[in-house]
């Protein structure tokens, strides 16, 4: 391994040779392999992973080191996807997320991160595909693949209620004409809808219409499949009652930007603790105990931090109806919080319930 203690204070007592980017787009220069480091300057591991980094750049100056405040330059967190600090990511082939060789999230040891760089040195150019959160790998789709992973959020989106809209505007203030008339056609048969703004979210908004292979807005669904615009919406409406006709019952659900990034989140491992803090350094007694009882299961999880937003913080309590954190979910579902994780553990049921 790299000798990380020997380096470290080697690079102290020069200028550090880590680049401080406050800006984006990212610009690498004329290098086409990266090693980034997510960092805030309230965490206490960062100070030492710019250490290790600096050392490292030192060896391999063909590769772009540098260093960004996660909370101050919220354009490069947004592009590369960055949801907790310390986060490494590692491009190989140029600056654009989808050269990203490796992500590093949470609390990985400074080990880790030599032998990622090394590996990276000696690699051919282009993106490989390796996540470590905690020191194991995700479960989340990589950003490397940014068309699987809009495919399974689509895939999530249009399964969120049994009838989906997908509309330009909301149905209290729909933006086009079509939107206006299917919400006005579904309302007057009594069927409770959810529904989603396409203007909102781009990705979303362009995605669809080669997910499903329909070029036109609105989508409406049954069930998770396609039914078709206003045209067919009407068709079906003029043969009897839409309600009778697809079988639905239940309240009707907006989705916002918000809940759509919830379930987003909630899915993003098999295995997923909202906290205070991070694995590495949790903030309150009853998140450290929580990542006890995971590292005792030896089960992989991720981790997010409601520290650094406060948007997820109380949201998430509103949408899963659980008012307290820690907050631990398996594959999008909610198991519940200390207490209900510790009988588990007491029952010998933690394990088991971690890898359902």
């Amino acid at each position: 391994l790299f000798p990380i203690g020997t380096c470290i204070m080697s690079s102290s007592s020069s200028s550090s040779p880590l680049v401080e980017v406050s800006s984006s787009p990212l610009n690498i220069g004329s290098k086409s392999k990266a090693v980034l480091l997510f960092g805030a300057s309230w965490h206490e591991a960062c100070p030492s992973l710019e250490a290790v980094l600096s050392a490292l750049a030192g060896t391999a100056p063909d590769v772009f080191f540098g260093k960004i405040d996660a909370e101050e330059n919220s354009g490069l967190s947004e592009q590369f996807q960055v949801t907790m600090v310390p986060t490494i990511i590692l491009l190989n082939g140029g600056p654009a997320v989808d050269h990203i060789s490796v992500r590093m999230e949470g609390g990985f040891d400074p080990s880790q991160v030599t032998i990622a760089v090394q590996r990276l040195l000696s690699a051919s150019e282009g993106p490989s595909s390796a996540n470590v959160s905690n020191g194991e790998p995700a479960a989340r789709p990589s950003p490397e693949d940014p068309e699987k992973e809009l495919a399974v959020r689509l895939d999530t989106l249009i399964k969120r209620d049994s009838v989906m809209v997908f509309m330009k505007g909301e149905p209290s203030a729909p933006k086009c004409g079509f939107s206006r008339q299917a919400v006005e056609l579904l309302q007057e048969h009594e069927v409770p809808f959810g529904s989603f703004n396409i203007l909102s979210d781009d990705s979303v908004r362009q995605g669809l219409k080669k997910h499903s292979n329909w070029p036109t807005y609105p989508q409406i669904y049954v069930n998770g499949e396609l039914i078709g615009g206003l045209d067919i919406l009407k068709e079906t409406a003029e043969e009897g009652s839409l309600k009778e006709e697809w079988g639905v019952t239940g309240p009707a659900t907006v989705i916002t930007p918000l809940q759509d990034r919830l379930a987003s989140l909630i899915k993003r491992s098999d295995v997923m603790i909202f906290m205070k803090g991070l694995p590495s350094a949790p903030k309150c007694g009853f998140s450290r105990q929580m990542i006890e009882l995971l590292d005792e299961s030896g089960v992989p999880y991720d981790a997010f931090n409601i520290l650094e937003d406060n948007e997820v913080r109380q949201g998430l309590k509103e949408f899963s109806n659980w008012p307290t954190y820690p907050q631990l979910y398996v594959k999008g579902e909610l198991i519940g919080g200390l207490d209900i994780c510790k009988e588990l553990a007491e029952d010998g049921d933690l394990v088991d319930t971690l890898k359902q």
